[in-house]
């Protein structure tokens, strides 16, 4: 599995109340929900992402609540992808279950900028900066999650057995 996209990058502590504002979340709809991704530190985030697009950041990226709207409204943004230093391991483990791909790796998301173009593999870990030609080894998914990112989340993936 792999993705490709340009970067939108953030740096420490990117909190649940920022992905998506709690003002919000009487939205049930994700795509709807969507349109608000990001807009408390990115007013131009929801006008300029595109399809496949990846978010970079720093350290503890999705800190804050438990809710789980945090990686679907990123998802449903259409971001492929979220590389980061670190994770808020509630985040981590939300963005699994719905089936967004997020991958740790310190080295990319210290190099990578605004705007560079970047490509994911999922098997290997491998993050490519198409931009500047420099590779980073991140941590790859065991094959399970794998198939449970495949799936589009934890749901659709236990519906398939």
């Amino acid at each position: 599995m792999k993705a490709t996209g340009s970067v939108f990058k953030y740096g420490d502590n990117v909190d649940t109340d920022v992905i998506i504002p709690a003002r919000y979340l009487n939205i049930t709809d994700g795509y709807e929900l969507a349109k608000h991704c990001m807009e408390d530190i990115d007013r131009d985030f929801v006008k300029n992402v595109k399809k496949g697009d990846i978010i970079v950041a720093n350290k503890n990226f999705g800190c804050g609540s438990s809710r789980e709207h945090a990686p679907l409204v990123i998802k449903c943004a259409g971001v492929s992808c979220v590389i980061a230093e670190t994770f808020a391991r509630i985040f981590y483990r939300n963005a699994i279950n719905i089936g967004l791909p997020i991958i740790e790796c310190p080295e990319a998301a210290k190099a990578i900028t605004a705007g560079d173009e970047v490509e994911v593999d999922f098997d290997s870990g491998i993050i490519r900066n198409k931009t500047t030609g420099q590779s980073y080894e991140g941590q790859a998914f065991p094959p399970f999650m794998q198939k449970i990112i495949s799936a589009g989340g934890l749901i659709p993936y236990i519906n398939q057995k």
